[in-house]
């Protein structure tokens, strides 16, 4: 089909872009789905509703185009001041394995309280911006963040609410599967930006997608 290029809307435009990984195995993974509440701040990012069930389903296009942006954001960042924070324990492993390759300081298991606003704590730290995992269960990070005036980058689903945080990535923020892509996903692009890894690296470059999922242990 020829369209022309005077003519093609921006949406248009947006679709020929290419993915930064197959459409299948975005579904696969179980990123574009999300939760039956779907909040006004999330609204923009849903693409339509399950009859089935009723789930709201996320945008796969956006997901992708904002860990673009959201990369090419926090490499903007000195590695070490960059802070990744995951209460939910299937974030941890890929926020730690994120952490890894990004340098950046991560922060899983609870978040005491003065972290980024009490100096007199041991484990105070002053990061230049914070990634959270999900903002309902994040959001002790997110107030101290906006205290002291640190941007937030936050991984959002269909459910959240995205007071005081700077970017939204859209995403399923409570799947095993899908924080362990996401996180995937965000870290090759962010060494894409710094240059360190090549857009066209192999999957399993730095690691593969496997490598960031918390594994089940089995009584």
């Amino acid at each position: 089909m020829c369209t022309g290029g005077k003519n093609m809307s921006a949406e248009s435009k947006e679709n020929l872009v290419e993915l930064l990984i197959s459409l299948e195995k975005y579904l696969q993974h179980g990123v574009h789905i999300g939760t039956k509440m779907v909040t006004k701040y999330m609204n923009n990012f849903v693409y339509k509703r399950r009859n089935v069930d009723g789930l709201a389903v996320l945008d796969v296009r956006k997901i992708d185009q904002r860990i673009r942006v959201a990369a090419k954001f926090l490499s903007r960042f000195e590695p070490e001041k960059i802070m990744a924070v995951s209460v939910r324990q299937y974030g941890h492993k890929p926020v730690l394995m994120f952490s890894k390759f990004v340098g950046a300081k991560p922060v899983i298991g609870r978040f005491v309280p003065g972290t980024l606003t009490n100096p007199a704590l041991e484990v105070y730290y002053e990061p230049d911006v914070i990634l959270v995992t999900d903002p309902r269960i994040d959001q002790q990070a997110i107030v101290e963040a906006s205290e002291v005036g640190i941007p937030v980058v936050a991984f959002c689903d269909t459910d959240s609410r995205t007071e005081n945080i700077d970017l939204i990535i859209p995403g399923n923020n409570k799947g095993r599967k899908s924080l362990a892509l996401l996180y995937w996903l965000l870290t090759r692009q962010i060494l894409v930006e710094r240059g360190e890894l090549s857009p066209n690296a192999p999957e399993d470059e730095p690691a593969p997608v496997s490598e960031f999922e918390t594994k089940i242990k089995l009584v």
